[in-house]
């Protein structure tokens, strides 16, 4: 005990004092404090605190969160969704009001999230009505290569969000993933329950991939990049592929990378793993220590379902990972609440899992977010395999948004944290809050406090040696601004 009250001591008295003088003058204008709380109505509930005043020692018995804005990690490469079948079937029976006000609640970057990422699907998913690819049984020389089948509902929702962001300044970029190669390239001959890619297509495959690229450039949807297999470890009853470590990096190293370079797609960029955080420190360190491989990499991916064992999230290999390899950005890709059930719809526990594994991972070196199904409907689909889940928005039967806690959580920190942000030193001196904080590029200041427990806090918000008293109440999310 002596120890920890000795390191806390030193760690405040070194946060009061880092700025000087002359920062407190320069950095005296007041927050602003944006809150959401179980049990109240309204969300980001706004609120101008108190003048900023020189810090003085926090006495043990008081709760604290401490900022230091001189000591920066990584950079932020920005927050997004999916836009999968699904997502666009559902949008798709929204009535014309409420297909605008979920571009809103998506792409607004002061009334809705601001989202700048998209990501889409090649060919099916689970989260499609239906299996289906863009050729032919057998076609090995892909000239029956069509995506006709996008053209109904994902495609014109891709436009519609790209245009809706860009109107809103926002610079959007799309990455894709598939989920399985066609079932006539794969061991298992089915493009459900894992198998693997047969040798004879792995070119094959590579070209698939870059057939997809153009096609969808040619229908308006830039894409910004790829990964190379949704979740490669998992044998799933919905389409499914495997790759080990070593399947991985040779077929990016001696396949796709060569193929999209060779197509002169060379500046697309390619994310490796996108899987979960229990194995993500192996397979990191394969593929990325690869020197054919490493030039084709842009960053690693990761998931976020590692806790399907009843464990805890595994924050800390992200950090070993972010640790080892300061240069290569780390970006959650797919994150979801499973097992549906429409009685949850509000459930506040699904939003502070979100809150939570969001400001750890950003802790952990995590440079962005991009959640799963941007909309599904009242049961948690479409899916053709019954594998339902949440979403942030729902709608319901009668075609209107229904917004989840969740989605406010999400907004806490994407609403406030730009691209281009860099994180800075921010730590509690009680585990009953959590903290995250951002300086974003226009020299904005950005702190995400959480807390979790059934009491309302008074917290001492200490930056750069000035504070403000905080009142947070239980079970809230606040950001403060200025």
């Amino acid at each position: 005990m002596t120890t920890r009250r000795t390191a806390m001591t030193l760690m405040c008295a070194a946060l009061m004092s880092a700025a000087g003088g002359a920062a407190l003058a320069a950095d005296s204008q007041q927050w602003q404090l944006y809150t959401t709380a179980q049990g109240a109505n309204e969300r980001f509930v706004p609120q101008t605190l108190g003048a900023p005043r020189a810090a003085t020692q926090p006495m043990e018995t008081e709760i604290a969160v401490f900022v230091d804005t001189r000591r920066r990690f990584q950079e932020v490469f920005g927050f997004g969704g999916a836009i999968t079948d699904a997502a666009a079937e559902t949008y798709a029976k929204l009535k014309p009001d409420q297909q605008q006000a979920f571009l809103n609640a998506y792409f607004d970057p002061k009334q809705g999230l601001g989202y700048s990422i998209l990501r889409t699907t090649i060919h099916s998913s689970d989260f499609s009505s239906a299996s289906y690819t863009y050729v032919k049984e057998g076609d090995r020389s892909l000239n029956s290569f069509n995506i006709e089948h996008d053209m109904q509902y994902r495609i014109p929702l891709l436009r519609q969000a790209l245009a809706a962001g860009t109107r809103k300044g926002t610079h959007m970029r799309v990455f894709a993933s598939p989920w399985s190669a066609p079932a006539w390239m794969k061991s298992n001959k089915d493009m459900l329950h894992g198998g693997t890619l047969l040798p004879e297509y792995r070119d094959t495959w590579a070209q698939y991939m870059v057939r997809f690229v153009k096609a969808y450039e040619k229908a308006g949807i830039p894409i910004w990049g790829l990964t190379i297999q949704n979740e490669p470890m998992a044998k799933q009853t919905w389409e499914s592929m495997l790759f080990t470590a070593e399947d991985e990096t040779r077929f990016l190293g001696d396949h796709l990378g060569p193929a999209l370079k060779s197509a002169g797609l060379g500046g697309k960029k390619v994310i490796v793993w996108d899987h979960n955080r229990d194995l993500l420190p192996q397979r990191a360190a394969h593929i990325l220590d690869d020197k054919k491989a490493r030039p084709y990499i842009w960053g690693v991916g990761y998931h976020w379902y590692e806790t399907w064992a009843k464990g805890e999230p595994m924050h800390r290999n992200l950090a070993a990972v972010h640790e080892a390899y300061p240069d290569v950005p780390l970006l959650l890709t797919e994150s979801s609440i499973e097992k549906f059930d429409p009685t949850q719809l509000q459930s506040w526990a699904n939003g502070e899992r979100y809150g939570s594994e969001i400001l750890a991972d950003l802790n952990a070196g995590s440079s962005g977010w991009v959640d799963w199904n941007m909309l599904l409907d009242s049961r948690g689909g479409p899916n053709h395999v019954g594998n339902y889940c949440f979403a942030l928005l729902h709608a319901s039967d009668d075609g209107q948004l229904v917004y989840t806690p969740s989605y406010a959580y999400m907004g806490h920190f994407t609403r406030y944290i730009k691209p281009k942000a860099r994180r800075v030193s921010a730590a509690t001196s009680r585990s009953t809050l959590d903290a995250t904080a951002f300086r974003n590029a226009d020299g904005s200041l950005a702190v995400v406090v959480m807390n979790k427990t059934a009491q309302a806090q008074r917290y001492r918000l200490v930056v750069d040696g000035q504070e403000v008293t905080v009142d947070i109440p239980a079970h809230a999310i606040q950001t403060a601004v200025r």
